[in-house]
């Protein structure tokens, strides 16, 4: 399998399906397109059908859209319980992917990702903070009901952790304020090893995409 993926640093969407697999231990061959000026992968025609990042490769057929790429992985290697095997703990598992992958739309134009930098206090207003009250509200109900067994939102890794890993870069750049559960979950995910090794990647990587920077300094 290969993964094309966009810069490190900018692409929250890359940065799901790039942990889901490092995480769960299955072999790919990463490829990365960088962003242009733009905002737009560079060299994204010949791979994805829908001119974006992330896609992922699979027996020459490609499979673009974060979500896809998710459910294909969890269906091929079923024996990594990529969702929770409880029906109800699932049921709740794919809505929030879901609502994350549709929703939080002030939340990812206010604080777009940005791992190298810190920008506290930055793009948070009445409509952000009312993403970063329901993702927290999400994050308590997860870990309530479903997280006895781990830190992480159903207790051991799952889909959903690396569908909010890239939120909780977020939290970590614009020094959002957490209640102590959503903040230990936090800590939790980054404490992962794939996540550790993407934002290593993230801080060595010198690209400056403007339409990444809305907060750089002029």
């Amino acid at each position: 399998m290969i993964l094309a993926i966009g810069n490190k640093n900018y692409s929250s969407w890359s940065m799901r399906p790039w942990v889901l697999l490092r995480e769960a231990g299955i072999a790919f061959e990463e490829r990365q397109l960088k962003f242009g000026d733009d905002g737009k992968p560079v060299g994204v025609d010949a791979l994805s059908p829908n001119r974006k990042v992330p896609v992922l490769i699979v027996d020459g057929e490609p499979v673009w859209d974060s979500l896809a790429i998710a459910e294909t992985v969890a269906e091929r290697f079923a024996d990594k319980q990529l969702w929770p095997a409880d029906p109800k703990a699932r049921a709740y598992a794919r809505s929030i992917c879901a609502e994350m992958h549709s929703g939080f739309q002030a939340l990812r134009g206010g604080m777009p990702m940005n791992i190298r930098s810190r920008h506290p206090g930055k793009g948070l207003t009445a409509e952000s903070q009312h993403d970063i009250d329901r993702i927290v509200a999400i994050w308590t109900e997860c870990r309530s009901r479903f997280g006895r067994n781990g830190p992480l939102l159903f207790g051991k890794f799952s889909i959903p952790d690396a569908y909010y890993a890239p939120v909780v870069t977020r939290f970590q750049t614009y020094a959002v304020k957490l209640p102590p559960l959503a903040q230990a979950y936090c800590d939790a995910v980054l404490s992962l090893a794939a996540v550790r090794e993407w934002m290593d990647g993230a801080r060595r990587e010198s690209e400056f995409v403007p339409a990444d920077e809305p907060y750089a300094q002029k």
